[in-house]
């Protein structure tokens, strides 16, 4: 569904990421490891357009996405749930996730896809007036992965999504996450601080090391692997 081949990206003159290349398969949860400054979120901002790339190719569903603005990005079936959530903290829960939608003219599908994100996080329908700036981190967490869902992607861009919040919404959410591929059929790439959990939840994965892949392999593989366990795992 995803392949990134010998991707080089820079900020300004400083390089990030050095020929990296993965590949994501129809309906996989793959999650990429590494220690903080290693290059994942860079990863995932170039592939929804956030970055440009100086080199290399992006193909999704077998159609370049290099150098395609990011709201076209979305258009063809990537969502990105971003680091830090992003949410728009003055507008209420269903003004951020209807903003998820802008691209669906349909009402009817905006109904539905308002329902089906109700569904996997209930407490959002509980503070649907609510504005998202009085949301708990986690409750944040699940409003920026709902209004990611609202554009029904085929491939969504998840971004630490258990940084900073309660260890017992951190299950909850990842729980979540699985329900998302299995009920839903979307595929998944995970950047996630927590590896062990990601490790656990993932089908495959890759580390990436100051811009580089240096390591992939299927995640229970991963999980054992007396490198991976000493560097990431602890």
């Amino acid at each position: 569904m995803l392949i990134l081949e010998n991707v080089d990206v820079y900020y300004g003159n400083i390089q990030a990421l050095y020929g990296l290349s993965l590949e994501v398969k129809e309906g996989e949860i793959v999650t990429l490891i590494g220690s903080n400054g290693a290059g994942k979120t860079t990863t995932l901002r170039t592939i929804s357009g956030l970055l440009p790339a100086r080199g290399g190719s992006i193909l999704f569903e077998g159609e370049p996405l290099v150098g395609q603005r990011p709201e076209k990005i979305v258009g063809r079936g990537i969502a990105h749930s971003p680091e830090g959530r992003r949410i728009f903290v003055g507008l209420s829960v269903r003004e951020n996730l209807e903003m998820g939608a802008y691209l669906v003219r349909d009402a009817a599908k905006k109904k539905e896809r308002l329902e089906r994100v109700f569904s996997l996080f209930p407490r959002l329908e509980e503070r649907i007036n609510q504005s998202g700036g009085t949301l708990s981190g986690g409750e944040q967490q699940m409003l920026a992965i709902g209004r990611a869902l609202m554009s029904r992607p085929k491939l969504l861009l998840l971004d630490e999504p258990s940084l900073g919040i309660a260890p017992i919404l951190v299950q909850e959410i990842f729980h979540e996450i699985d329900r998302i591929r299995r009920e839903d059929g979307t595929t998944i790439l995970l950047v996630e601080q927590n590896a062990r959990m990601a490790l656990k939840l993932a089908d495959r994965g890759y580390v990436i090391e100051t811009g580089r892949i240096v390591h992939q392999d299927q995640a229970d593989a991963l999980l054992d692997d007396p490198k991976v366990r000493e560097a990431y795992l602890g």
